[in-house]
């Protein structure tokens, strides 16, 4: 253990704790190791001994907040959704004693030969919560987070990334085609929206998934989860199958009650133009990762989100001048 690390230390003492009150378990009996960390300032440590395994969250106030985690764990798990129980907290600290999900996600073990089974147990997981009744607490999906989230691409992956401005020409262009993305959303019908539901945050496990990284929720649009779950930041799917596995979702979606789009066109449209909206999002967190806080590393996944931007365009005229403006700024970046 670093001696620098305070953090680890406090919490090492207050994990000591809470296994001795709850579980009559003597720290010293097992290790603690790191588990993972995200993009965020959170971490998550592993402790195992005494035939037990637990997962403990390190979310260090001010950057980060475990009181949308635990209120969230709870609503999923209200719906049935595989989650991880909450054995402790503390929440001014930023400490959560959380049971193990296992060790391996969707993404260590998805393939082609096994994706169609995963994939059916991760829509059965969002049907369960897109079923919830939208009367919790949640910041919704509106049209200030939707513009703000699409404003990184110009903000960080344009301007710190690529280190330019838009011409006067390209703003315009910009203003149209976010407005397009972001009006799209707006009309869609409203669910509770995961924001993150990739394989990285779906755990292997009985029952499965294990859902993780739900902190974020909100209310918002009916597509973001599905489009998500197929265009993920570390593999790509072929456009065949994504559509196959879009449409077995939209058939059960309509045969469960979900708000879904009345025909597979406008729900695949609707699919379509919220994957930009994502899209184009992350690249700009991507670039800000990078330059903001010192992890280069994510910027090499911004070549995959391109592809998937140009994918869509080849498929939807009115996205054209999107093309057009992201090949003026690739090569104004060479020249």
């Amino acid at each position: 253990m670093p001696e620098h690390d305070v953090r680890l230390q406090q919490l090492t003492v207050w994990l000591k704790e809470q296994l001795t009150e709850l579980f009559n378990i003597n720290a010293a009996d097992g290790s603690l190791t790191a588990a993972s960390s995200d993009a965020s300032f959170r971490r998550y440590f592993r402790w195992e001994g005494a035939g037990h395994t637990f997962v403990i969250m390190d979310a260090p106030p001010p950057q980060e907040n475990c009181r949308p985690f635990v209120a969230i764990d709870h609503l999923l798990a209200s719906a049935g959704v595989h989650v991880p129980q909450i054995h402790a907290q503390d929440l001014e600290r930023g400490f959560l004693l959380l049971g193990d999900l296992g060790r391996q996600t969707y993404l260590d073990i998805i393939n082609a030969d096994n994706a169609d089974a995963l994939f059916d147990d991760a829509i059965e997981a969002l049907l369960k919560f897109q079923r919830l009744p939208m009367d919790a607490p949640l910041p919704s999906y509106d049209d200030a987070l939707l513009r703000r989230e699409v404003e990184l691409f110009p903000e960080w992956y344009v301007g710190r990334e690529l280190g330019l401005a838009f011409s006067d020409t390209q703003k315009a262009t910009w203003q149209r085609v976010s407005q397009l993305l972001i009006d799209s959303a707006l009309a869609q019908p409203k669910v509770l929206v995961h924001r993150d539901y990739m394989p990285r945050n779906l755990m292997e496990s009985e029952p499965n998934p294990g859902v993780l990284d739900f902190q974020d929720a909100v209310y918002g649009p009916v597509t973001y989860d599905i489009t998500c779950l197929f265009k993920d930041a570390f593999l790509s799917w072929p456009q065949a199958r994504v559509e196959g596995w879009l449409n077995s979702y939209w058939e059960k979606a309509q045969a469960a009650g979900i708000p879904v789009q009345p025909s597979f066109e406008a729900f695949q449209r609707a699919s379509d133009l919220m994957g930009v909206q994502r899209h184009l999002k992350v690249i700009g967190i991507f670039a800000r990762i990078c330059h903001r806080d010192g992890k280069p590393r994510y910027l090499t996944d911004v070549p995959r989100f391109f592809a998937y931007i140009d994918e869509v365009i080849s498929r939807r005229p009115e996205l054209v001048e999107l093309g057009e403006l992201i090949a003026e700024l690739k090569a104004g970046a060479r020249a």
